[in-house]
């Protein structure tokens, strides 16, 4: 099979070493848009002077302060001649914001919006209107409501399968006995749902599930709040595992953790590979994190815009190969990007190998004999 044919049905990514999906990869099989000619049927616009709205929900997950934006600019302008840019603004976690975010981006008449919507049903209404504007809009990371052109994600499923599944395999044969506290995202995340159910998928029957928590606005304060609820209920002590749903969160739980006097942690999910996420797994105190490929969703989703914005159907459909559905609409061009369970064992594979971090951002002072303990040095 030609590796650069497209797939038109869904498939179940597997987990697999990012580095191996690289842009320039995409590049070569002419699935990524070139500003220097297009084969497609329907004739680009000739024109690079493009505005892409970049909506962002909130600043407690740094990941999209220190990449999503930085990587979706830089795509943009290396796609346009630097004669692109991109309008930025972020939501803080307030749904309103974000809506009057939107709005003025429409007033401002930009040429497309990609939107990671603090709520996705929230949001419907504003891309309604940006779609009766004539203005494109794209879901990255989260899929919202509405009328969307296409969605840019990671498998939300699958993430929550390999979080399950860590916790199922550090528990082993003990597993069905452990008790496991549950500490599910956002409700108005339609990602957090996909995450509990993959989560779900794999601890059901595997452990006793004892306390379950949903945590508003993914705040770590609420997870640490409700961490605190469930170690009064059942006993720090015999607290087996924690399934948190990210990074911040899983801070927070081990904080709490630490705070009622345990020594011995127990196993913690994570997800976003956040810096202090990955510098506590190297430490022992956080069992993984997914690590989801930043650089392939930021410039999968400036990509996607680039070629939407300037008439490129083939580029743009060689992009969104995947399908998915909203409640508002079916069978949405989507691009979704595999990710791969981050522990101890694989740091130099994964976030180092792909330039996230380098060893002197993870081994700082306080993590240096830890980092020396698994082989990481600056």
């Amino acid at each position: 099979m030609n590796p650069c044919t497209s797939r038109t049905t869904r498939t179940t990514p597997v987990t697999v070493g990012l580095t191996a999906l690289s842009l320039l990869s995409l590049s070569a099989c002419g699935a990524l848009g070139d500003t220097g000619g297009s084969s497609d049927s329907t004739s680009p616009r000739e024109r690079n002077d493009i505005t892409v709205g970049l909506l962002l929900p909130d600043k407690d997950a740094a990941r999209y302060e220190k990449f999503d934006r930085p990587l979706i600019e830089e795509r943009v302008g290396v796609l346009t001649g630097k004669k692109g840019r991109v309008a930025y603004a972020n939501a803080g976690g307030n749904a309103a914001e974000q809506s009057r975010q939107f709005g003025r981006m429409i007033d401002d008449e930009v040429d497309v919006v990609l939107v990671n919507a603090v709520d996705s049903e929230a949001v419907g209404p504003d891309v309604r209107k940006a779609k009766a504007a004539g203005i494109p809009v794209i879901a990255y990371d989260r899929l919202a409501e509405g009328p969307i052109d296409a969605y840019v994600s990671h498998d939300n499923e699958l993430v929550g399968e390999v979080q399950g599944r860590a916790i199922v395999d550090a528990l082993g044969s003990e597993g069905k006995d452990s008790k496991v506290v549950v500490m599910n995202g956002a409700p108005a995340d339609p990602n957090a749902a996909l995450f509990k159910k993959g989560a779900f998928n794999e601890l059901n029957g595997n452990v006793d599930m004892v306390k379950t928590y949903d945590t508003e606005k993914w705040r770590p304060e609420v997870a640490k709040a409700n961490m605190e609820k469930a170690i009064d209920a059942i006993g720090a002590d015999d607290v087996d595992a924690v399934y948190s749903a990210n990074d911040s969160m899983a801070g927070a739980v081990i904080e709490a953790l630490e705070e009622a006097g345990v020594s011995d942690l127990p196993p913690v999910t994570g997800q976003d590979a956040d810096l202090e996420g990955v510098q506590r797994i190297v430490e022992g105190t956080q069992h993984m994190t997914v690590y989801k490929s930043f650089r392939l969703a930021a410039g999968g989703a400036a990509e996607i815009a680039v070629a939407r914005v300037q008439g490129r159907d083939i580029q743009f459909d060689s992009l969104t190969v995947d399908r998915v559905d909203s409640s508002t609409r079916k069978d949405i061009p989507t691009m979704l990007i595999p990710v791969v369970a981050l522990t101890r064992d694989n740091i130099e594979d994964t976030v180092i190998r792909d330039d996230v971090y380098d060893v002197k951002d993870i081994c700082t002072a306080e993590y240096r004999a830890a980092c020396a303990s698994i082989g990481l040095t600056p």
